[in-house]
């Protein structure tokens, strides 16, 4: 490899892979790509519209093509540079980062409007569409809040697998006792438990839609206990992740704290 193209690649790595920043922070060409991909999120958003679709549809379309070609020039440009890191180098390496997550999320950023050629005339073609609102997920690579809830959330995987199993089973539960109390009253609404799992995931939720309740005695006085179980039931889950978030965030902290620190002594 020439020297020039060497150090063309350490520059593109520089300047899109945050963590190869030695001064910290976002470069000028990241700082461009987050607002990019908000101004991408909101023309996909726009689009839905019906009105303003078939009003200015040029508009949405050169916007569409715009932000394409930039996300793929960018796509390239990262595969290209990610030799810099020893993880990536030679071709294999080069395929193994674009099998990685975020590489994927940068590919499904360009694909739907490749696939669709701008079209809007299908189911498929809107599911298609609406992917590209996950360029909105390209954002955590560049924030360090959305790696400590990762951390988060992987740390906490077990207790989270647990407070779901206790919530399927609560639901499971109360779907049959007010299958078996509700079923003669209303069978179309708790003539099964999968008709009654529709009230219980409302009502454990506490969203309490109002569509579907109760009419027995015993049916109500049932629906009050699952109601009160609910609150215990959104509790949970929200205590380990706020727990969870704020040991994160206090171990990065801690870890720039100690960076500083050694950088000082140095």
């Amino acid at each position: 490899m020439s020297r020039s193209s060497s150090q063309l690649r350490e520059f593109l790595y520089r300047n899109l892979e945050p963590s190869a920043r030695p001064e910290g922070g976002l470069s000028l060409f990241n700082r461009v790509i987050v607002w990019l991909i908000v101004f991408a999120a909101v023309v996909a958003i726009l689009e839905t519209e019906e009105t303003l679709r078939g009003t200015i549809p040029e508009v949405f379309w050169i916007a569409e093509l715009f932000i394409v070609m930039v996300f793929s020039i960018e796509y390239l440009a990262r595969v290209y540079a990610a030799g810099e890191d020893p993880r990536y180098s030679g071709l294999r390496g080069r395929l193994r980062f674009m099998k990685s997550w975020w590489a994927i999320v940068d590919l499904l950023a360009i694909v739907p409007f490749i696939v669709t050629g701008g079209a809007y005339n299908s189911f498929i073609i809107r599911l298609l569409k609406l992917l590209r609102l996950l360029r909105v997920a390209r954002i955590g690579r560049f924030s360090q809040a959305w790696v400590s809830l990762t951390d988060a959330i992987y740390g906490r995987r077990f207790e989270l697998a647990l407070s779901g199993a206790v919530a399927f089973l609560i639901m499971l539960i109360s779907s049959a006792f007010l299958y078996v109390l509700e079923g003669d009253a209303q069978p179309d609404a708790f003539g099964s438990i999968p008709r009654a799992l529709w009230w219980s995931v409302a009502t454990l939720t506490t969203v309490g839609y109002g569509d579907v309740t109760p009419v027995t005695a015993l049916g109500r006085i049932f629906a009050g206990f699952t109601a009160i179980a609910g609150i215990g039931l959104i509790a949970m889950p929200t205590g380990i992740l706020a727990a969870a978030f704020s040991e994160a965030m206090q171990n990065r902290k801690k870890l720039a704290k100690d960076d500083a620190s050694a950088n000082g002594d140095s």
